[in-house]
């Protein structure tokens, strides 16, 4: 009798050690493939500065689907079209939520569109920004702001090949995506560069924080003191931006206000009236606060600054490289604009080279190549049984350069956008961006496709084809190679090293001489 007594203690101190290990891993044997993890850390070992590259490295040994634990998150790993289409599109309500980290809490306040969690706050404020932020009436209203703004790029480019004087294209193109976005939601230019390069970077680094329970409450990598740098500095400039139009308000209510840029015009409203507006409506079904106002707006910055100007920066990068690609696009908007005026928002749909070079760089160079999610509830994979809680990432990054997807993956090709005989080959039709395409997905898909998808393809194409038909461009960074050409010697190829983030940048400045392609650059007044 006491030898069953003790033979029963030890057997229930193991179901409880069993018992306690399940709850934090739960159908741990029904994930994907994994590799040995360590304790304590898990796989944080495995993941280098480039976390998508390393991805990319374990998917060739596990499987186009496999698990990591990083700390004590459970995550799992898409890296091929048809898993991403599972994931995000036929399990869309089992991944409608976004990874929530310390930094994204602090900075968003909780109400963030980008990352907030799904539920009646998140579809109010989806549908206020696609219908009242970013639909195609106010896209309309704002396209003088956006053509004034090209202009304006384009005349410092002007100036500095009148003088012989190289330009930082990084900051130029960082400029005016901030410009643009700073004055529809703010009605004026706001610079905030800085920061938002300081968010991103920040969200889109791992914190030992967020993984390992223990550490939860300790600041071993001095994130702590960075987030509140960084949320200090921009909440006192939105305080003081909504402070200055909540009294312009107050002193303008009986009196028609005019046009930002003068004249008799009505004027058209910014962001930051209609988020205004609403927080005042005592009827609307959610009452936004002073919190969710500095958050929205906080989101637009992030999403509008640092991915325009980074996918404008990519694809400009690999014209350079490749010059008979450059060639092709200006004979192309030759043929619509006849050199006679400058390319237009309007002259788009008519620029199907320009389009394809766009996809062809959201292909290598995807702005946010990890889509990420959170299983809000246990989802069945196939043979895989995904617990809640778990994080999905869908390597976007991968997915671009996966043969199996893609002819000549590391090569840049725009025709193969073009070549309806290629795209039969790999059983595609005609690719776009919407998130349909789980093969090219820079916008994300499913219930969390980027709101401000439309008024990127609004810019992107313009801005890129107004660079290339009014300037050549001679690379003179440091970081640059050099090639030897039958006709030209010494020609600088721009490098194509990334910096870690939450976005993927170029790792450094993009700097040129731009070389006007008129003698005078009339066209710029026209």
């Amino acid at each position: 009798m006491i030898l069953d007594q003790l033979l029963i203690l030890p057997l229930f101190l193991l179901f409880l050690i069993l018992s306690i290990l399940f709850k934090i891993f739960p159908f741990q044997s029904k994930l994907p493939p994994s590799p040995i993890a360590l304790p304590i850390i898990g796989h944080f070992h495995l993941l280098g500065p480039l976390i998508h590259h390393s991805f990319q490295k374990l998917s060739l040994r596990y499987g186009p689907l496999f698990s990591l634990r990083l700390g004590s998150v459970p995550c799992i790993i898409a890296s091929t079209p048809e898993y991403a289409k599972l994931l995000l599109k036929y399990n869309d309500l089992s991944f409608n939520s976004r990874l929530y980290n310390i930094a994204i809490t602090r900075l968003t306040n909780n109400s963030s569109i980008v990352f907030g969690p799904y539920g009646p706050y998140w579809k109010f404020i989806r549908r206020l920004s696609t219908n009242e932020l970013l639909g195609s009436h106010t896209m309309k209203n704002f396209l003088s702001l956006r053509e004034s703004e090209y202009r304006r790029l384009l005349r410092v480019f002007a100036s500095k090949s009148e003088a012989g004087e190289a330009v930082n294209v990084t900051n130029e193109l960082l400029k005016l995506s901030n410009n643009v976005i700073s004055k529809m939601m703010l009605g004026r230019a706001e610079d905030v560069m800085s920061v938002v390069r300081d968010v991103t970077r920040i969200v889109g680094e791992f914190n030992v924080s967020d993984y390992i329970w223990f550490c939860k409450h300790m600041d071993l990598q001095g994130f702590g003191k960075r987030i509140e740098d960084i949320h200090g500095r921009f909440d006192a400039l939105m305080e003081k931006v909504i402070a200055e139009r909540e009294e312009l308000r107050k002193k303008k209510q009986n009196g028609e206000r005019k046009d930002i840029g003068g004249g008799d015009q009505p004027r058209v409203k910014d962001f930051i009236d209609i988020l205004l507006d609403f927080s005042e409506d005592e009827s609307s079904e959610i009452k936004l606060t002073r919190v969710h106002i500095k958050s929205l707006i906080s989101d637009f910055f992030i999403a509008g600054t640092d991915s325009i100007a980074i996918t404008t920066e990519w694809a400009l990068a690999e014209l350079i490289n490749h010059p008979e690609v450059m060639k092709r696009a200006r004979e192309e908007i030759e043929d619509v604009v006849k050199s006679k005026r400058l390319v237009n928002e309007t002259d788009a749909p008519n620029l199907p080279y320009i389009q394809a070079i766009l996809k062809e760089t959201f292909r290598l160079h995807p702005p946010l190549p990890l889509v990420s999610r959170e299983c809000v509830q246990d989802c069945k994979i196939g043979n895989y049984v995904i617990p809640a809680k778990t994080l999905l990432f869908v390597n976007v990054w991968a997915i671009g350069r996966d043969p199996s997807c893609w002819e000549n993956p590391l090569e840049f090709q725009p025709e193969r956008f073009l070549n309806s005989d290629d795209l039969e080959k790999k059983n595609m039709g005609p690719i776009d961006v919407r998130g349909q395409h789980f093969q090219l997905l820079p916008f994300g898909s499913g219930t969390r496709l980027c709101p401000g998808l439309n008024l990127a393809m609004q810019e992107l194409p313009t801005l890129l084809a107004a660079m290339i038909q009014c300037f050549d461009f001679k690379v003179v960074g440091k970081h640059d190679k050099l090639i030897n050409d039958d006709e030209q010697d010494n020609i600088a190829l721009v490098d194509m090293d990334e910096r870690p983030g939450l976005t993927a940048p170029r790792a450094h400045d993009l700097v040129c001489v731009p070389v006007a392609r008129f003698k005078e650059v009339t066209i710029l007044d026209t």
